[in-house]
């Protein structure tokens, strides 16, 4: 669950991207996982269209087990450069992230599935 407030906005990474609706400083929490929100699925279980929404707005967390947020984290973009760190939990910023400033994390930290840049 993101710790800081945020929204949801036009995105010049992709679609839609997650948006700090306030400033938040550098070594601040901004995610962490939270089983009343964020559910783990595995993905051989679940039917076909189930599989396609959780490939695209879930990570594969563990070899077959996709983690889904449940709030606006799941529409957070990757960067090769990015403001968060998702290698850990909790998620925290690397240098600090002005209101307005788009949300990105590095896919590769923490998705197995992820194949590199799009």
């Amino acid at each position: 669950m993101l710790i800081v407030r945020t929204y949801l906005a036009p995105s010049k990474i992709n679609g839609l991207g997650v948006f700090a609706r306030e400033f938040i400083s550098a070594g601040s929490v901004v995610w962490e996982f939270t089983p009343e929100l964020d559910l783990e699925y595995r993905i051989d279980v679940q039917p076909r269209r189930v599989q396609e929404y959780l490939r695209h707005y879930g990570s594969e967390v563990e070899p077959g087990v996709f983690l889904l947020c449940g709030d606006n984290a799941r529409f957070m973009n990757h960067c090769e450069n990015p403001n968060i760190s998702g290698a850990e939990n909790p998620n925290i910023a690397l240098r600090e992230i002005a209101a307005g400033e788009e949300i990105t994390c590095n896919y590769a930290e923490f998705d197995l599935a992820f194949k590199g840049s799009f």
